[in-house]
């Protein structure tokens, strides 16, 4: 089995991990590279090999940075089956689709004000390419053994993260590997804890937050701060969120806020028609996360959705206090985009960052202290507070990811440390090296090893 990393090495976006076994060859994860305009090119780049020779693909979850990149494959010629958890195809029935308008739309906005270098620009896929690409799709059980290609057998654990997010084992004649998947957190708001990892010769582990711990905080009572300060001098809290997992995760906490009187009473607009698909689809799958079905029906109905882009225009001229959460989460397009720009200049409104930040993004801009973001071509000053929630991250950190190896039933021959900024991913390795003993690699982009 030869295994080579096509993405998320060096970078925690782009996850794209080629196996090879005796002529057949499987993709596990498709992913959009995020972030850096360096990264971000290589979306534009061939791949190493012909899209039609991959016979299979694999994701361990719907997040763009795993699975944003299938419709750009099918377009180039893939016709293989896609396989995922049936929470997974869920999601991304509503993600991919929403990734192609998004990309329609900011070629169509650039091209009209002549923001764009390219003449005209054009989007990497379009709505209908994602719908097509949905087609692949066929869905697998948690614990259940299949054959993706000939000679290979793979299963599907539970990662935690978001909804189906899965880790994946895969097993053949000369042995075994395991990819965590992005990997969720014990104590997470809405999901349950990652299960035990299967044994396996070689583990891919994720590093996100490799070099680090999450802070140690009452999640409900910091947000309750955030807004209620914010309320206080009439302020509005725009907080851009990932339409799949925090935005749920913050409509949850935002109704039993309100419920316990412990914020005002105050709107809450869910400025994401994906991010309120999404929340029904959380509702559907009530099992596989912690919410019962009155608080699954509380998250549901707290927030007024705002569909129409007129909507979406109005929220820019509020003024009285209210919540407006908004995709993208890192900030890096979607309608947030439009409310940094009106709401960034006021000091008197909160921009709350509730997830991870990808270096080149305007939400590590905000989360590094920036005075100014670059929209739309022109320089929007940031007079609003500027805050995180870290103890909402929907990603394991240094100690839970040591933890979660930890539980192996027996020590792997290898470790490869993936998905994660070339510091945290060193880190990582380092502590995996000093704290289990194990031979433990930092992947590289392009590079191939033989397992």
């Amino acid at each position: 089995m030869r295994l080579t990393f096509l993405g998320a090495a060096g970078t925690v976006t782009g996850s794209k991990y080629l196996l090879e076994h005796e002529g057949r060859r499987l993709l596990v994860d498709c992913g959009l590279f995020q972030g850096l305009k360096v990264l971000r090119l290589r979306n534009r780049e061939p791949l190493p090999l012909d899209a039609a020779a991959i016979d299979a693909v694999v994701l361990t979850h719907a997040h763009i940075d795993h699975s944003g990149y299938l419709p750009a494959l099918a377009r180039q010629g893939f016709r293989g089956p896609v396989y995922s958890t049936p929470a997974t195809r869920d999601l991304a029935g509503l993600m991919l689709p929403d990734a192609g308008h998004l990309q329609e739309e900011d070629a169509a906005y650039d091209n009209r004000h002549g923001l764009s270098k390219h003449r005209p620009a054009l989007p990497l896929y379009t709505e209908e390419d994602a719908r097509q690409s949905l087609r692949l799709f066929q869905p697998r059980p948690f614990h259940e053994d299949f054959e993706p290609i000939p000679g290979v057998r793979l299963r599907f654990t539970r990662a935690g993260h978001i909804l189906g997010a899965a880790s994946v084992h895969v097993a053949w004649d000369g042995g075994t590997v395991l990819f965590s998947g992005d990997l969720g957190r014990d104590d997470d708001v809405l999901m349950r804890p990652p299960e035990a990892p299967p044994a396996a010769d070689h583990v891919l582990v994720e590093s996100t937050y490799g070099d680090r711990r999450h802070v140690e905080a009452d999640t409900a009572t910091v947000l309750a701060g955030i807004v209620a300060r914010t309320a206080a001098r009439g302020g509005i809290v725009v907080v851009p969120a990932f339409a799949v997992g925090r935005a749920q995760a913050l409509l949850h906490l935002l109704h039993e806020l309100k419920q316990e009187g412990r914020i005002p009473d105050l709107p809450v607009f869910l400025n994401s028609p994906m991010a309120a698909d999404a929340t029904e689809i959380y509702h559907r799958h009530r099992a596989e996360h912690r919410l019962d079905d009155q608080q699954s029906a509380g998250m549901c109905r707290v927030a007024r959705i705002v569909n129409s882009v007129e909507e979406s225009e109005r929220l820019n001229r509020l003024r009285v206090p209210a919540v407006i959460i908004s995709a993208s989460g890192m900030a890096t397009g979607g309608r947030v985009v439009h409310h940094l720009k009106a709401f960034a200049p006021d000091a008197r409104n909160t921009i709350l960052l509730a997830g991870y930040q990808a270096a080149g993004t305007r939400g590590a801009a905000l989360a590094g202290g920036a005075s100014q973001l670059r929209i739309h071509g022109e320089d929007v000053p940031v007079r609003a507070e500027v805050t995180s929630l870290g103890s909402i991250s929907a990603h394991a950190d240094r100690a839970e990811l040591l933890a979660w190896l930890g539980r192996l039933p027996r020590p792997p021959r290898r470790v490869f440390v993936t998905h994660g900024e070339p510091v945290a991913a060193d880190s990582l390795r380092q502590a995996i090296e000093e704290r289990h003993g194990w031979p433990c690699t930092v992947a590289e982009h392009l590079h191939a090893h033989e397992l």
